[in-house]
C-alpha cells in the first residue's frame, strides 16, 4: 500500500517548510517512497477520526496498511531502519545516527522551538526583549556546542542519515534569526542537507500544497 500521511491544509509557516510534515516528506522522498497527504485543517486535527491517530491532535501522522503512527520522530525512524538511506549498515554506526535523531529533538530543538514560539505569541509584551536575549543565548549555547562537534565534517557522523534530516529541520526554524549564520560550519551544514534533491522534492511538494490551499480560500 501507498502510505499516507497528514499536514496542515493551510501551514502556518506559510511555505516555508518549517511544519513537522516536513521531516516526514523528506525521508519519504529521500528513501524513494511514494506516499499521499490528506491535508487537514484546524478544526478537522481536533475531531475524533484524526486524536485517534494522534492523541494530541497534532499533524503528522503516518498510516500505512494496519500501522498507524504520530509524532515526527517515530515517523522517520520507521522509515529509516525499513528502507536504506538514511541510517548505516554498520551497527555501532547506526545506533549512534539514532543518538543524533534524539539529540536533534531532545536536546537542540527545545530551546529553538521557545525561541521561535516566543517571537510569535510574546513580541508585543513589555517583558519581550529581556526573555528574548535570555533564549538567545541558550539557542546561540547549543548551537556553539553543536558547531565544535561537526567540526569540518559535512555530516554529523559519516554519511548523511536521519540524525542530519532531523538536525537540519531544527535549524532551519532559526533561518529569519540568523543565528545559524554566526556558525559558519552550520551554515554550509544546512546549505548543504536543503541542496539535496530529496530536500528540494518535499520542499517543493509542501510549498504546492499550501498554495493551493490558498488560492482555494484555506485559511492560514
Amino acid at each position: 500500500m501507498t502510505p499516507t500521511i497528514t499536514a496542515f491544509e493551510s501551514s502556518p509557516d506559510r511555505g516555508r517548510g518549517l511544519a513537522r510534515d516536513m521531516r516526514v516528506r523528506w525521508a519519504l522522498e529521500e528513501v524513494g517512497l511514494d506516499y499521499q497527504v490528506r491535508p487537514l485543517s484546524f478544526a478537522q486535527m481536533k475531531q475524533p477520526e484524526h486524536l485517534a491517530l494522534h492523541p494530541f491532535g497534532q499533524i503528522p501522522t503516518y498510516e500505512d496498511g494496519e500501522l498507524a503512527l504520530f509524532e515526527s520522530g517515530a515517523i522517520v525512524l520507521h522509515l529509516a531502519e525499513r528502507h536504506p538511506g538514511l541510517l548505516p549498515d554498520d551497527p555501532n554506526a547506526r545506533l549512534r545516527a539514532i543518538a543524533w535523531m534524539f539529540a536533534a529533538l531532545n536536546t537542540v530543538e527545545p530551546p529553538v522551538f521557545e525561541r521561535a514560539l516566543t517571537e510569535v505569541l510574546e513580541r508585543n509584551e513589555s517583558w519581550y526583549a529581556a526573555r528574548a536575549a535570555l533564549l538567545d543565548e541558550r539557542v546561540r549555547r547549543r548551537l556553539g556546542e553543536l558547531s565544535r562537534r561537526l567540526g569540518d565534517a559535512d555530516w554529523l557522523d559519516g554519511e548523511f542519515s536521519a540524525g542530519d534530516l532531523l538536525m537540519v529541520t531544527v535549524l532551519l526554524r532559526l533561518e529569519r534569526f540568523g543565528a545559524v549564520n554566526e556558525f559558519p560550519n552550520l551554515a554550509a551544514y544546512v546549505a548543504r542537507a536543503v541542496a539535496r534533491p530529496a530536500y528540494r522534492r518535499a520542499f517543493d511538494a509542501q510549498l504546492a500544497a499550501f498554495l493551493e490551499a490558498q488560492a482555494a480560500g484555506a485559511a492560514p
